[in-house]
């Protein structure tokens, strides 16, 4: 004869109280508000995000609309009425929180955070959420591009095709990558990635990473090496790592001098991190072979700026990993972590961990 009875008690029981969490959790989601930046709306109104939204936050119940100004920094006025917001590229400033107590949760679409205030966010008692299962392989199949583009001179020789120039092809002479080196500035989530999917193409792998174990390395089949010894002998430099005050201004003009002439740099995490000065003139006296940046010091980069007059240097507009599996996942992660808040769960890639036992955040959840 079947057993119904449920190892931790009456079944009937158990299903009573957890009817009662369900109805306390969507009675909670009911009253739980998201606001949307709205630089994810585009020049006619329409906007990807809606479909991701509309279909994860409708299916639990959460209100959500996209926040009625668009503004590079986002004030306490804009989002007061908000339990959590969704955001792409406004900052973030102690002013954001200044009448927003019911803020309990800036999800971040993608990865940079660079234009948050944490400390005002951990000091408020609100959660700063990333999106790092969004952008790994998106990132990561972006420096491939890059690579890829760059060691076949992919741009020179469509320039060559289009004006005629046939038999200059001659004078370009692309680059095997079987044997080179590939040097990772942070070994990442992305940094990972990006070994797993240099991998077929037989490259040797070094990166530096203070952060990084040897074990993390092994992993991926590479070498943990100084700054000194990745710029000096990698064939292709990767920019990786997030921009902090410590990797402000790293690759400054003593580690760019020290590449190889046949070399590339390439960067798709902040400009900043990249004296772009110094890289300007190392490409345009030919000192190292070129360059694919997404990301600029200053954005968007200005028309007269010298870079761009470069025919060495691949440039895209912060936006080379702007596909549709990068903001399909983007936006999922960062909804999943506006919904574990809203069921009053904490969300998995929190930034401030520290503000998990704030008595401010406990209050909200409650």
């Amino acid at each position: 004869m079947l057993n119904f009875h449920h190892p931790d008690g009456n079944i009937s029981e158990i299903y009573r109280l957890n009817q009662i969490k369900r109805k306390g959790v969507v009675k909670r989601m009911m009253n739980f508000k998201v606001g949307i930046t709205r630089d994810f709306v585009k020049p006619d109104g329409s906007s990807d995000l809606d479909n991701i939204a509309g279909t994860l936050f409708d299916k639990v119940g959460l209100e959500w609309e996209y926040i009625a100004d668009n503004t590079s920094h986002l004030t306490g006025e804009q989002v007061r009425d908000y339990d959590a917001l969704l955001v792409l590229g406004a900052a973030i400033t102690e002013k954001t929180f200044i009448g927003a107590e019911k803020l309990s949760i800036i999800a971040r679409f993608g990865v940079g955070y660079d234009k948050v205030d944490v400390d005002a966010c951990t000091e408020n008692g609100v959660l700063l959420t990333i999106a790092p299962d969004g952008v790994r392989r998106p990132v990561a199949t972006s420096i491939m591009t890059f690579i890829l583009s760059l060691s076949h001179q992919l741009l020179i020789k469509d320039r060559l095709t289009r004006e005629g120039r046939w038999e200059d092809k001659q004078d370009y002479m692309g680059m095997g990558l079987v044997g080179r080196t590939l040097g990772l500035v942070g070994m990442g989530n992305i940094g990972k990635e990006t070994f797993k999917l240099a991998k077929p193409f037989g490259m040797n792998h070094i990166t530096y990473d203070p952060f990084v174990n040897s074990e993390d390395a092994t992993d991926v089949e590479a070498e943990i090496v100084d700054l000194e010894t990745l710029m000096s002998t990698a064939d292709f430099v990767c920019v990786c790592c997030p921009l902090t005050e410590d990797t402000r201004g790293l690759i400054n003009e003593k580690y760019l001098s020290m590449m190889k002439p046949t070399s590339y740099l390439i960067n798709t995490a902040r400009g900043p991190i990249v004296d772009q000065k110094a890289l300007t003139d190392v490409l345009a006296n030919n000192r190292i072979q070129g360059a694919g940046l997404d990301v600029f010091e200053i954005e968007p980069i200005q028309d007269d700026d010298p870079l761009l007059g470069l025919d060495n240097v691949i440039v895209t507009p912060h936006s080379i990993c702007w596909t549709d599996e990068c903001f399909e996942l983007n936006g999922k992660s960062a909804c999943q972590s506006i919904i574990n808040v809203a069921s009053g769960e904490l969300p998995q890639w929190i930034v401030n961990r520290e503000v998990v036992d704030s008595p401010k955040l406990r209050v909200k959840l409650r």
